[in-house]
């Protein structure tokens, strides 16, 4: 779901872009109301993205503090990192989380960090 969030804020990211690109060509005494009309989409425009990035933040809010809720967590080795499938498969419902990931920045992670139910 969160990645509805991040398509919209890209798709009226780009949008808005166009009219800050657009904006400078028109002639104020010629065009004054294209002028005005991209003035007032332009303000709808980033109402519309900063809504969308709070509702995305809060997303990503919930979904670290479910993993801060799982009992066990720890850093994953280089070994384990290596052949990260065979660990998945060991641990049933374990949940890994790269520190460069929105979630992992969020979390403020400095390393890979493995979150489960059970003890690996």
């Amino acid at each position: 779901m969160k990645e509805v969030e991040k398509n919209e804020i890209k798709r009226l990211s780009d949008r808005l872009d166009a009219i800050r690109h657009l904006q400078p060509t028109l002639s104020l005494v010629d065009e004054a109301e294209k002028f005005a009309e991209l003035e007032t989409e332009k303000a709808t425009l980033e109402t519309e993205i900063a809504r969308l990035r709070v509702v995305y933040t809060q997303k990503l809010s919930k979904e670290a503090q479910k993993l801060l809720a799982l009992p066990h967590r720890r850093a994953i080795t280089k070994k384990e990192q290596a052949d990260i499938g065979k660990l998945k498969k060991t641990v049933r419902g374990l949940v890994i989380v790269h520190p460069m990931t929105a979630l992992g920045r969020e979390m403020e992670l400095q390393e890979m960090t493995g979150f489960s139910k059970t003890a690996f």
